[in-house]
């Protein structure tokens, strides 16, 4: 079956009998930069698979270690955990990943800084949207690092090697805030970028949507996180 696309009529030709006729010749035509996919995007959706495939071994070590404790008869969790504060941990965690987006939106527009006042946030840009984000980040993770020596290490005396609990609380939770602690460097950098230069290019675009691609998945992980641990005794 000949392909429809690219073909046109060519001249026609003349038979012995001086008979036009029509041929068809096929055109090439090339895609465009801009219709072919990122490279940058699909290698970093490719690196976040293998990110997925961490965390699920994390959680399955989790859920082993809770079914081998609880058939002993122990107690899971065996400390108060301050569900409050992980609450509201987890509430910014999730209201930065709408502020990442809004920044994408302003950078898919090419509006780099405000365009109005700063009370204003639906004339922020990329520049507004992405520092509230890291904001929210940072307060994510000085809040979990609250929990860890107020609640748990001081009151709760529960450390790396006190119980199998111990382990699989901060071996999950920690390397999740770790994950947190890239995306602000991850955002300081590109922040960085904006202010050395002076247009927007697409460069600029394709960083700051793979960063949220990052930025949505730490949030995502989370959710399973707060749920499989705080939620589910």
């Amino acid at each position: 079956m000949l392909p429809t696309r690219g073909v046109g009529r060519a001249p026609p030709t003349r038979c012995r009998n001086n008979v036009p006729v029509a041929t068809a010749t096929t055109e090439v035509t090339p895609r465009t930069p801009a219709s072919r996919p990122s490279l940058v995007s699909v290698g970093t959706i490719v690196w976040l698979s293998s990110e997925l495939m961490f965390f699920a071994a994390l959680f399955a070590m989790y859920f082993t270690i809770r079914s081998v404790d609880k058939g002993l008869g122990k107690p899971w969790p065996p400390v108060h955990l301050n569900i409050p504060l992980a609450t509201s941990n987890t509430l910014v965690l999730l209201a930065s990943s709408v502020t990442c987006q809004m920044g994408v939106f302003a950078i898919e527009r090419g509006q780099i800084r405000r365009t109005g006042a700063i009370w204003r946030p639906m004339r922020w840009g990329l520049r507004e949207w992405y520092v509230l984000t890291f904001l929210m980040g940072l307060y994510f993770d000085l809040g979990q690092g609250y929990e860890y020596v107020f609640d748990l290490i001081r009151t709760e005396h529960l450390t790396l090697s006190s119980s199998n609990y111990g382990s699989v609380f901060y071996l999950t939770t920690g390397f999740h805030g770790l994950h947190v602690a890239g995306g602000l460097v991850a955002f300081l950098f590109l922040l960085g970028r904006t202010f050395a230069a002076r247009t927007v290019t697409r460069e600029q675009q394709v960083s700051a949507i793979v960063v949220s691609y990052y930025w949505h998945f730490v949030d995502v992980v989370w959710i399973g996180l707060f749920t499989t641990i705080y939620l589910i005794h």
